[in-house]
């Protein structure tokens, strides 16, 4: 980081804190002049919020669908690098995969995947998992067509030469030189994922932040549904400064890049 930007970041913190306290303020201000059910109070807001750490049920329901999140980005990941493996193997299916593929995958209706997904698998944690793990797949198989992409044929040769078995090449070449694309991939999956998981809850499940958002919903409990947004904020703000950035960051050096 440059002295300039050494010098200005105390001040941008200033700013950025300030920003969010007069947003809060003028929330406050707003939310005197309305019923609660149109729009809470930051104060009722944080009660709904304190639940998640008091109430066991709706913890539970946070927990179900952060498992659920990461469950559906680790299937899509290994489905999209599946399918960039057979793209490498067979470079016929280039055309098939990025001109029919993707290009299905990628516009084909949210909402559409959900109400499969329950006509399918009906109300169930697979219904969830299918509608997510659809929705972010293409993400997984552009990053992960993209590593392969750039993978040095030189060290690949060396390592045929070095190893006759596929699955060690694998592992000890091919997956750490494509690892900084899965893991941009991951973090774009992981954050998408989130900003879906309310409505495949909504749609296809009988437990998690959605199911909560719902039963909010039918009882006019807006305090509530501000709180499981902000929930999903909060987990994904703390999963990714902890461990998807570090990880990124990690890979991005060991290419000489900088994130």
């Amino acid at each position: 980081m440059s002295d300039a930007a050494n010098k200005h970041a105390p001040l941008d913190r200033i700013v950025a804190d300030g920003t969010i306290v007069v947003l809060v303020v003028v929330w406050w201000l707003i939310a005197r002049q309305l019923p609660a059910f149109v729009l809470p109070g930051p104060y009722d807001v944080l009660q709904s919020l304190a639940r998640f750490v008091t109430d066991g049920d709706t913890a539970f329901n946070a927990f179900v669908s952060l498992t659920r999140v990461v469950a559906s980005v680790l299937i899509a990941m290994v489905l999209g690098v599946l399918i960039a493996l057979a793209v490498q193997a067979t470079p016929i299916l280039n055309a098939a995969v990025e001109r029919r593929l993707l290009v299905f995958l990628s516009s084909f209706p949210s909402v559409g995947w959900a109400i499969l997904g329950v006509v399918w698998f009906k109300i169930s944690t697979p219904t969830v998992l299918f509608i997510q793990t659809a929705i972010i797949l293409p993400f997984c198989i552009v990053n992960a067509l993209a590593g392969f992409r750039q993978l040095d044929q030189e060290l690949t040769e060396m390592g045929i030469s070095m190893t006759r078995s596929p699955v060690r090449r694998f592992f000890k070449l091919t997956l750490p030189l494509i690892a900084p694309f899965l893991v941009a991939g991951l973090r774009i999956a992981y954050g998408i994922c989130w900003k879906i998981a309310l409505v495949s809850e909504l749609f296809g499940a009988s437990s998690g932040l959605g199911y909560i958002l719902m039963n909010a919903q039918s009882t006019s409990d807006a305090a509530m549904v501000f709180a499981c947004c902000l929930v999903i904020v909060v987990i994904y703000t703390a999963t990714d400064y902890l461990l998807l950035k570090p990880l990124a960051q990690r890979f991005s050096a060991n290419q000489g890049l900088q994130t």
